[in-house]
């Protein structure tokens, strides 16, 4: 994890520990100023107008000093929560994002999404409340013992003991803190999951008369969290209590200490000065414990986080990709059980069909030749470039892939077209829209490209999301298009599209289909099963005759046209 102190942080605890001095001096002035005013009221007699002045003006500086410095700790705290959290957030969209999207998809998306929210959030009360307050806390006090001590030992003797009283009762409660904390973590983290699914799968869950077992499982889920919360809120009860018991025990150590040596009333009123303002400081040494075990449950979660293994090429050099007709080689690609030994070209400028019984792992080599994998074994050369080691910008130009597992985003429409190519023009948007006939969709918005689509695109028709999707894909006139199933389960209207966008392009294009006539118009088959390509050539050749894939399509037939997706 990011060091809490690099960036110049450092600077801000430093700070702190001289707001922490401020402080104490803020606490003897007061004393100071207190002890004078009852020596003059136990002197009986009326003060000068200069010498009343003076304490007035002593009362004001010291409250007012004390006041500043404790506006000033809680934002220079919060500057350190917060500066320390955003480098820990941008880390950890950078693992993020160097994960394979396989790797990321094995996590549930409420549990990944609570490492950003819940666990930072953890993670910036320790820092912004926890070390921020020690440092100011510890301060304070170590300076105030020091300069009591020289005033009245007892004072310091008193203090130091309910210093001590706080702190070590914190420490005992810490490790049951911590396992409370560990536990309401998991099972905030599972019901996390749980609300995300439902949320994503409100239809699912509606078209199977599920409710009443999802309700029931929420249910268990509050429950068991209820649970865990309320056993956490029995610890922090007792830091709460020892942090309340400690300052009151102070005082009245203070009383007893001063009847029995003979303090001296203006003593003892300046002593209870100071504890007064010491007592929050003492709470706080207590929270800080609360605190600690909850960052520390959180930092733990991070960590595990943090160690799952990126894709080697996420952290290599990314070199620039030159100019090329889009020519692709496949040798030898292995990966895991699915491919076993893959050797295909795919010329510049020419259609290739990739087809396959379910499961053959088509989808899986789009994710290779994109970049989003990586192979065990064997080599993907693009232009004689392997993909997952190129800079990811010249990549995403390079390479245009649409896809069941690639859905539209919550944004506008133009934020979506043009995700891929940020910096395309009017011009460009404007000619992938009439191409993608997409131009009347966008007139009927209420507000054009700009009109916001919902998470998925979930209100548009499963249309209109298609050719949304083929339309990011292919702006930019990428010198390689892959399809996965872009017309499986859709209209005319879009297989229509997809006809189009073929025939106009110059680029090499892969398509994964059941579509026997969209193998037919290809330039050349690839028949993907057993883990290799267990054929290859022309679609006349491939189509007719006793071929594995004349069978694959005579096995299919039924569903010709319908298709279905293919997930790995």
């Amino acid at each position: 994890m990011t060091p809490i102190l690099a960036g110049g942080r450092w600077r801000l605890v430093c700070r702190l520990v001289a707001n922490g001095l401020g402080q104490a001096w803020a606490a003897l002035a007061l004393a100071l100023v207190v002890q004078r005013t009852f020596t003059q009221i136990a002197a009986g007699t009326s003060p000068s107008v200069p010498a009343a002045a003076g304490l007035v003006v002593g009362f004001a500086l010291s409250i007012g000093a004390s006041a500043w410095l404790r506006a000033r700790e809680r934002v220079d705290a919060e500057q350190l929560g917060q500066g320390y959290v955003h480098d820990l957030r941008l880390q950890l969209f950078d693992h993020l994002t160097a994960l394979s999207p396989r790797a990321v998809s094995d996590r549930s998306t409420g549990g990944t999404a609570l490492r950003f929210v819940g666990d930072l959030s953890a993670v910036r009360r320790w820092v912004s409340l926890g070390l921020a307050r020690l440092a100011v806390a510890a301060t304070m006090i170590a300076a105030t013992l020091l300069a009591l001590w020289s005033i009245e030992p007892l004072l310091a003797v008193v203090t130091a003991l309910a210093t001590g009283v706080a702190g070590g009762g914190a420490l005992i409660v810490g490790p049951g803190l911590r396992a409370a904390d560990r536990e309401a973590r998991r099972r905030r983290a599972r019901l996390a999951g749980r609300i995300t699914e439902a949320v994503a799968s409100v239809g699912v869950i509606q078209a199977n008369g599920a409710v009443p077992r999802e309700r029931g499982r929420l249910v268990r889920g509050s429950d068991g969290l209820r649970g865990a919360m309320v056993g956490r809120a029995r610890h922090l009860g007792r830091l709460g209590a020892i942090g309340d018991g400690s300052g009151t025990a102070a005082l009245a150590a203070l009383l007893l200490g001063a009847m029995v040596a003979g303090v001296d009333g203006p003593s003892v009123a300046a002593g209870m000065t100071v504890l007064g303002l010491l007592v929050p400081h003492l709470r706080g040494l207590t929270r800080i414990q609360e605190y600690r075990q909850g960052a520390s449950v959180a930092a733990e979660a991070i960590e595990r986080f943090l160690d799952r293994p990126v894709r080697a090429a996420a952290v290599a050099a990314k070199r620039p990709l030159p100019a090329g007709p889009g020519r692709l080689e496949l040798i030898d690609v292995r990966f895991g059980d699915t491919l076993l030994g893959l050797t295909a070209v795919a010329d510049p400028g020419r259609t290739i069909a990739l087809v396959g019984p379910n499961g053959a792992g088509k989808s899986t080599l789009f994710s290779l030749v994109a970049g989003l994998l990586e192979p065990d074994r064997g080599r993907i050369r693009l232009d004689g470039f392997d993909p997952s080691a190129l800079d990811p910008i010249d990549l995403r130009r390079a390479v245009g892939i649409a896809g069941p597992d690639l859905p539209l985003l919550r944004g506008s429409v133009r934020r979506n077209l043009t995700y891929r190519v940020p910096g395309a023009t009017d011009a460009d948007v404007a000619d992938l829209l009439d191409r993608c006939d997409l131009a009347e969709l966008v007139a009927s918005l209420s507000r054009g490209l700009d009109t916001r689509l919902a998470e998925g695109g979930a209100n548009l028709s499963a249309g209109q999301r298609q050719r949304l999707l083929l339309a990011r894909a292919a702006l930019g006139a990428p010198r390689l298009l892959l399809l996965d199933e872009a017309e499986a389960n859709l209209d005319v209207r879009t297989t229509e599209v997809v006809d189009r966008l073929l025939a106009e392009r110059d680029g090499t294009t892969i398509v994964i289909t059941h579509d026997e006539r969209r193998v037919a118009g290809a330039d050349e088959v690839w028949l993907l099963d057993g883990g290799v390509i267990a054929e290859a050539g022309p679609p006349a050749d491939l189509l007719a005759g006793g071929s594995q894939t004349a069978r694959l399509f005579r096995t299919d037939r039924p569903t010709v046209g319908v298709g279905g997706a293919d997930r790995r």
